[in-house]
């Protein structure tokens, strides 16, 4: 009997070798019984879930939503840390250089890069540490300082080609402090000139007062800014395009670090490489009540987390650890979500979202 295969071969306008790249059109029996769960955790949750996971061996692919734009928050930190392996494979930098903290790269948020003083030399590989492993803002953008903006653009692009996916989908990633120029750029463009520490400050405020404080801030009315609330503002941000992806491109950029989808595809980010990457990613710390409390202790995920405004991710590459069949993974796993201002509500969905990946067959046998 005849099985029919999607086969997809692109070649893109900007020249990406695609010819190795394969998904099955095809829809097992976990698939109906995923889209029910999902479908009665979205209810409960009231927001939205994106969901996106494909069997690495055997191109089987399931999509909920995964195919709309969505915010993707910190996992654009993922490339971010790819082209700086890239460049350590090329001997343009070693993971024990040092680079100098300056006042100016102090972005706010999770990481303790922030508890040092300026004028402090930090090494790569701390930096690395905690981007992937507690995602610290100014850890990142030190990285992107030090490798250049436009080549990560370009990294994550060759990532996303090099498993088959369309570069076109995912929108320029920007450092972390223009995140946040970007935000209150929309409520008044002054803000766009703000840095790092103008920010910190901001964020010491509750969400609902941000706006008097930047009004104060930038000695403006808040009769003069374009948006209602931080909340508007963030929306019409996340309108530009920037950080923005779908999931199933996502879920490309995911594959292409793992052994399964990999065949000379990126040469310039080797197979030692990929595994400190993807090495970093199991060590990750936060995110530890979303799809692995899920999951539970028999899948090994290697992800990471983003979180911003009314808005979670978790993205990685999922591994039973008694895998014997190719049925059986590994899979790439994207998961989003939109709604709540609660992160507690999120990070519940999100953990929801892994057990109904475990109990709908969607990793294999259920256990």
């Amino acid at each position: 009997m005849a099985v029919a295969l999607l086969v997809a071969l692109p070649i893109y306008a900007d020249g990406y070798n695609t010819n190795w790249y394969y998904e099955v059109d095809k829809k097992s029996a976990w698939q109906g019984d995923l889209t029910a769960r999902l479908k009665a955790i979205e209810g409960v949750f009231e927001g939205q879930l994106g969901v996106y996971v494909q069997n690495l061996a055997s191109g089987e692919a399931f999509s909920w939503r995964a195919h709309d734009p969505w915010y993707l928050a910190s996992l654009i930190k993922i490339p971010v840390a790819a082209q700086v392996l890239a460049e350590r494979q090329a001997g343009t930098l070693t993971l024990d250089d040092r680079l100098t903290l300056a006042r100016s790269d102090f972005v706010d948020g999770a990481g303790p890069t922030n508890w040092h003083d300026p004028g402090t030399p930090i090494s790569i590989r701390y930096l690395m540490e905690q981007m992937i492993t507690v995602s610290d803002n100014t850890a990142t953008d030190m990285l992107i300082d030090r490798v250049g903006l436009a080549a990560v653009n370009a990294r994550a692009r060759a990532m996303i080609a090099a498993s088959g996916g369309n570069p076109d989908e995912m929108g320029p990633i920007s450092k972390l402090v223009g995140v946040r120029q970007g935000v209150y750029g929309e409520l008044h463009p002054d803000a766009r000139e703000l840095g790092g520490m103008d920010f910190i400050a901001l964020r010491q405020h509750s969400v609902s007062q941000r706006g008097q404080a930047l009004a104060r801030v930038l000695g403006v009315s808040t009769d003069t800014f374009a948006q209602p609330d931080y909340d508007h503002a963030f929306d019409a941000y996340e309108a530009t395009g920037e950080n923005v992806g779908t999931l199933s491109a996502f879920g490309d950029l995911l594959a292409s670090l793992h052994p399964a989808r990999q065949a000379g595809a990126m040469e310039d980010v080797n197979d030692e490489q990929r595994q400190t990457l993807l090495a970093l990613m199991l060590r990750t710390r936060s995110g530890k009540q979303r799809l692995q409390a899920g999951m539970g202790s028999v899948i090994s995920f290697a992800h990471k987390t983003g979180t911003q405004q009314r808005r979670s991710c978790d993205a990685g590459i999922a591994e039973r650890t008694n895998a014997v069949m190719a049925t059986q993974g590994p899979w790439v796993i994207v998961t989003c979500t939109r709604g709540p201002e609660a992160v507690s509500a999120h990070e519940r969905a999100l953990a929801r979202v892994g057990e109904a990946l475990r109990y709908s067959g969607a990793l294999g046998k259920a256990w």
